[in-house]
């Protein structure tokens, strides 16, 4: 059974469809503009952080005062000395 449609019907349809990709244009720039949110690796702040853990891990501060002095978490300190220490083992390769 072939439902029968007017041309009138076809061009409403086409005007609600045209409408409906343009909302979901408008949709897809928003979410290709938008900002990825979590953590930026080694940007500017990021390395401060990670140069003060070095002067203050190699000097014989406790991760917790680290990170008291840093204003971060003590996980993220321990993130720093994971890093660290991969950084460490790749010199002692080389």
């Amino acid at each position: 059974m072939e439902k029968l449609v007017t041309l009138e019907d076809a061009l409403k349809r086409i005007e609600e469809l045209e409408k409906e990709n343009a909302a979901l244009r408008e949709e897809l720039e928003y979410y290709r503009n938008r900002k990825l949110s979590g953590r930026k690796k080694h940007n500017a702040k990021w390395m401060a952080i990670y140069n003060d853990f070095v002067v203050g891990y190699e000097s014989g501060m406790t991760m917790v005062e680290i990170a008291k002095r840093n204003n971060v978490s003590e996980r993220t300190i321990y993130r720093y000395k994971a890093y660290y220490d991969k950084m460490r083992e790749v010199e002692d390769n080389e």
